[in-house]
C-alpha cells in the first residue's frame, strides 16, 4: 500500500513536468533613452503604456518606460509524427496546429509542446 506522503511527492513531480512544459517564451526589451515617449516600439509597431493582452505577433506583454516586457501565446508542439506531420504557425488562434503532410486540412495528435 503507498503512504499518503509518496502519492503526494508523486503528485508534485508529475505537477512539475507539466508546468516545466507549460511555460510560455518571455523576453524584455530594454528601452533606449527617449525611445519611448508615447510607449514601446516592438517590430516596428508602437504599443501603448500599459498592459498589452495580444500584439500582432502573439505575445502578451507589459510596456513601461523603462522596458517592454514579452510572452508568448503559444507552445510550440514536440511530441508528435514527425514522418507524416507538419507543424504550422496559426496566427487568428496565435498556436501551432500540426497538420497531416499529405492532407494540410487533416490534424494530427500532439504529444507534448514547449513554450
Amino acid at each position: 500500500m503507498h503512504s499518503p506522503m509518496k502519492s503526494f511527492l508523486a503528485f508534485l513531480a508529475a505537477m512539475g513536468i507539466v508546468v516545466t512544459l507549460g511555460d510560455a517564451y518571455c523576453f524584455s526589451k530594454i528601452n533606449k533613452a527617449g525611445e519611448a515617449d508615447k510607449g514601446c516600439i516592438l517590430d516596428g509597431k508602437l504599443y501603448p503604456f500599459g498592459d498589452i493582452a495580444r500584439t500582432d505577433n502573439c505575445f502578451r506583454c507589459s510596456c513601461s518606460q523603462d522596458a517592454m516586457r514579452c510572452c508568448s501565446l503559444f507552445h510550440t508542439p514536440i511530441g508528435f509524427d514527425k514522418v507524416n506531420c507538419k507543424v504550422v504557425f496559426n496566427k487568428e488562434s496565435c498556436d501551432y496546429d500540426v497538420v497531416q503532410k499529405s492532407d494540410p486540412s487533416k490534424q494530427c495528435p500532439i504529444f507534448s509542446r514547449v513554450g
